[in-house]
């Protein structure tokens, strides 16, 4: 298990858990997301092999249209 910080808020992750999973179970589809990981933007094509680490700080937005 993990424990990062997901927007400010503690979660517990399965061990070797991904950005891309995250951003799955946090319903965060691939377009209009942007993730940073510890400060660090994290490129759509480098989700899948980023792997979360015990005490990291994600911030998970999402764009949004109005009007």
């Amino acid at each position: 298990m993990v424990h990062v910080v997901v927007n400010g808020e503690e979660r517990t992750l399965a061990g070797g858990c991904c950005v891309a999973e995250l951003a799955a179970e946090l319903g965060a589809g691939p377009r209009g997301v942007a993730v940073a990981v510890n400060g660090e933007l994290v490129g759509r094509s480098a989700w899948a092999g980023h792997l979360l680490q015990e005490g990291d700080q994600v911030e998970v937005l999402e764009a949004m249209q109005g009007g």
